[in-house]
């Protein structure tokens, strides 16, 4: 019965340093991400706009597709339809990571 709780033992701790090890040395491997900070500011729609040029200017380090950005867009401005006009004010997003 000894014998069986000693072995029993050693196979637990032998184990929980392995596995031990394996999880510290892929957790070390991780690449480190980048925080990106999120900001709002208000643009007045110029001649030529369209809301996926829009996107394409303030989505960059977004990590969302241009559909995305636009509907995100859309919602936060309470646009129905695609169309926006010169003249006007929109609310847009845009991102900056930690290297900027």
């Amino acid at each position: 019965m000894i014998k069986q709780l000693i072995t029993l033992s050693l196979v637990v701790l032998l184990g929980s340093h392995f596995f031990g090890n394996s999880l510290m040395n892929a957790l070390a491997g991780e690449v480190e991400t980048q925080a990106i900070d999120k900001y709002y500011t208000s643009i007045e729609i110029q001649k030529g706009d369209s809301l996926w040029s829009i996107a394409g200017r303030y989505g960059e380090n977004s990590g969302m597709t241009t559909a995305q950005y636009v509907k995100e867009l859309k919602n936060m401005n309470g646009l129905k339809e695609d169309t926006i006009h010169s003249g006007q004010y929109l609310t847009v997003m845009y991102f900056v990571t930690d290297s900027d």
